[in-house]
């Protein structure tokens, strides 16, 4: 321990190197400090003499990083970055309830947010951080301490809890169906069929189900399934859509089944995510004990 902390240079001397870094300039990073230029020069000269190493090259009154510099300079802006996130997290908490998490975009808005009045309410003192993520990431490079997924269990290097299966039901606008009327699910191959890009094999997953084999065409794709749904309402086709994530559309009547044919993947299923390091956090522990209680009932709803 006493190693690591001679190795560990004064947060000044790094801020000043970091602002001289970014600005090209002792100049400017002396303004940004409200410093003097000579003091900045003395602590990134500190810094060198620290170091064994030239972090600048001093021509003419310009400064020009060398490829050390270059290479340190990323380096104590993420670890500057990551000090900062650590205060800002205890200012606003200092209980230490800060839940950093990464959850897919419209399960994010359109099923969790409408339920965390009843997670604050019983837990008042977590703090929930929220970053949308689509693909799965390394949490070794992130700052974050769980994330939301959907697919199958295998996040590497993770611990990956099952939370509830995926419901999907191919809708559309009432005025589409009254044009084209579906008796089958046969009927559905002919038609413009709505995708998401998160879902590239939904569809055929879902005509395999009805015994249907089907290639699949050049239909609309969208990235999210808020837009997908919203397709489906201005009466562009037909979307297979989640229903967790569309009862406020299926319960006034903007989307209505083009068929009655749920489908569940059994296989693939919406799981909260996180490193073996954080299974103790306690704002992660109190979160996940209400997440399991609210899948559960969404799940035991969509039985009835």
């Amino acid at each position: 321990m006493g190693l690591q902390r001679r190795l560990l240079p004064s947060m000044s001397a790094l801020s000043a190197f970091e602002a001289a870094a970014r600005t090209g300039s002792f100049t400017a990073a002396a303004q940004e400090l409200a410093l003097t230029q000579g003091a900045v020069s003395r602590q990134i000269k500190a810094l060198e003499d620290q170091l064994g190493v030239p972090l600048f090259v001093r021509r003419d009154q310009r400064v020009t990083l060398t490829p050390a510099g270059e290479s340190y300079a990323a380096e104590v802006r993420e670890a500057l970055h990551r000090v900062g996130a650590a205060t800002l997290r205890v200012m606003t908490a200092p209980q230490g309830g800060v839940l950093k998490l990464a959850v897919l975009p419209t399960f994010g808005t359109r099923w969790l947010v409408p339920r965390l009045p009843a997670f604050q309410a019983a837990h008042p003192q977590v703090i929930i951080h929220f970053m949308t993520k689509m693909e799965p990431f390394d949490f070794r490079s992130e700052d974050l301490d769980a994330a939301i997924h959907f697919g199958a269990a295998d996040w590497p290097g993770a611990v990956c809890e099952r939370l509830m299966e995926e419901e999907v039901l191919p809708l559309c606008a009432p005025s589409f169906l009254a044009a084209h009327p579906i008796r089958a699910a046969a009927d559905l191959v002919a038609l413009p069929l709505l995708h998401t890009t998160s879902r590239p094999e939904a569809w055929r997953d879902w005509f395999a189900a009805q015994g249907i084999e089907r290639h699949e065409g050049a239909g609309m794709f969208f990235e999210q399934f808020s837009t997908t749904a919203q397709a489906a309402i201005t009466g562009l086709g037909v979307a297979l859509l989640p229903t967790l994530l569309v009862q406020a559309e299926m319960r006034d009547g903007s989307l209505v089944p083009a068929l009655d044919r749920p489908y569940r993947n059994p296989d693939r299923a919406y799981h909260l995510v996180h490193p073996s390091s954080r299974a103790h956090h306690p704002p992660l522990m109190a979160f996940r004990e209400w997440l399991l209680g609210a899948c559960a009932s969404a799940s035991a709803g969509r039985g009835r």
